[in-house]
């Protein structure tokens, strides 16, 4: 891992610092409109617009990589993103808020599409897996770290977005100063919704309410955790211990799915979340043993996407997982951008603590959709008839197949088994081997061949036929030369 950290440093650290800018910027607005006492409704809109943000960002970037170059791509979309994060602090109008956090999600978008096709195009086969888990580690550390940097101003002024625009000042200039081959621009990737979701139904059945829980408890979980009666410290260590959870689960559950059964290892992951999230929604918790269950909800939780990501691209082939990696992140973010809006319907209509019931819900939803997809699948599976194919193995090639013609006397058998034909003889076709046996043998042959075929039902004599096919067609064993 160190090789690749030092290969990709510039990467690295161009991703470290513009995740911690979004990790600062996600958590203060949450604390900040929950501070206002805003409607919930708006908190859970500023999330979906993020995530709408990252949806449409996919196209926006395919374009403008393909047309200037990634590094230009990168400070185009890193100035921008910094301009609307610092707009936060001139307009109050949440109206204006909604739009900012539109670009934000998509300019964020555009910066990931640089990172990560840069990486894929300069890793090679060799080290491409440490490659991006050295890539995920620097992710999840830079959301940590903005966990972190939220609590140095606990007021909530515009400190935070200080620090935010700096980090994406800062993002800018690993890629400016970095030595690398720049990489080739990037080709569009097909969507294929309709086919990958009649293909891998359960898989994005899951990424999409993976979406939903990911989106509902980024943009609700700050003000869930303050409306508890936590400061801004407590809040940054609620979130960090969630994010540090997920990030430690990666490893030990994709080591699981290689030896459990993907599908039911998400049915059981399913079945645990709920039960944790219900918990959380029912039960007085706080201090350490609320750190506890939220840490048990990241493991399994921030574990769904991968589970369905992994589920989907075995059971596609190779040259289709370009298209389904662009369907994954469109269900992903269409169910990101929705989760908060229904999310924050619940909790301003029954309280906070329906965040959680909110998730526990889906969490039911998911699997009862799930059981009824593998159920259906399993029934669809027994109900599959396959035809009768004739064998052609060792047995009809063997001069033993010549003991099961009806044609052959056994004393020929034997002679030609104890006395093979040489290899570069010629060998004689079916209609010399008939006319070689006596006038009599055939005519009664034929005889009875004939009453047997007329007293057969139809696919009978089809199989009749069929075998006759394959006794005349393998090679003769009546006489040797």
């Amino acid at each position: 891992m160190s090789t690749s950290l030092r290969s990709f440093s510039s990467l690295y650290s161009a991703t470290l610092l513009a995740l911690l800018a979004s990790g600062v910027l996600t958590t203060y607005l949450g604390l900040r409109l929950a501070a206002d006492q805003v409607a919930q409704i708006w908190i859970g809109g500023m999330m979906s617009a993020y995530y709408l943000g990252l949806v449409g960002g996919s196209k926006v970037g395919h374009r403008l990589i393909a047309q200037v170059g990634h590094i230009r791509t990168f400070v185009a979309s890193a100035g921008v993103t910094s301009a609307s994060a610092l707009g936060h602090a001139l307009i109050d109008d949440l109206a204006v808020w909604l739009v900012l956090r539109l670009v934000v999600g998509t300019g964020m978008m555009c910066m990931y599409m640089v990172l990560e096709s840069w990486l894929n195009e300069q890793a090679d086969s060799k080290n491409r897996g440490t490659v991006f888990a050295s890539y995920m580690i620097v992710s999840y550390l830079g959301l940590m770290l903005g966990q972190a940097a939220i609590s140095i101003s606990p007021e909530l002024d515009l400190k935070p977005l200080l620090i935010v625009g700096m980090c994406f000042a800062l993002c800018l200039v690993p890629l400016a100063l970095t030595r690398r081959i720049h990489p080739a621009p990037l080709q569009p990737a097909p969507l294929k919704i309709r086919v990958f979701w009649q293909q891998v139904p359960q898989s994005l059945t899951t990424v999409a309410m993976a979406g939903v829980i990911a989106g509902s408890f980024y943009g609700l979980a700050p003000a869930y955790v303050a409306s508890q009666g936590g400061d801004t410290h407590q809040v940054a260590l609620y979130m960090s211990c969630t994010i540090v959870a997920g990030l430690l689960a990666q490893w030990p559950m994709g080591k699981l799915s290689d030896r459990v059964r993907r599908s039911r290892l998400i049915r059981t992951n399913t079945v645990i979340l709920g039960s944790i999230a219900l918990c959380i929604a029912l039960l007085p918790l706080s201090g350490w043993l609320q750190l506890v269950f939220t840490f048990a909800y990241g493991i399994f939780a921030f574990t769904l996407y991968p589970l369905g990501t992994a589920l989907a691209n075995q059971n596609v082939e190779q040259d289709q997982r370009v298209a389904l990696s662009a369907t994954i992140l469109l269900t992903f973010g269409l169910g990101a951008s929705i989760g908060p809006l229904l999310a924050s319907g619940l909790v301003q209509l029954l309280g906070y603590r329906m965040l959680y019931g909110f998730i526990a819900l889906c969490t039911l939803l998911l699997f009862l959709r799930l059981s009824q997809v593998n159920y259906q699948q399993k029934q669809q599976d027994k109900q599959k008839t396959q035809d009768y194919v004739m064998a052609s193995g060792d047995l009809v090639s063997s001069p033993l197949a010549a003991a099961l013609d009806p044609r052959v006397d056994e004393e020929t058998v034997q002679q030609q088994m104890l006395n093979p034909a040489p290899v570069d003889a010629p060998l004689p076709n079916a209609d010399q081997e008939l006319s070689s046996q006596p006038a009599e043998e055939v005519s009664v042959l034929s005889t009875a061949c004939t009453e047997q075929l007329s007293t057969q039902p139809a696919d009978d004599r089809r199989d009749s036929d069929t075998t006759q096919q394959t006794d005349l067609s393998s090679p003769p064993h009546s006489k040797s030369p």
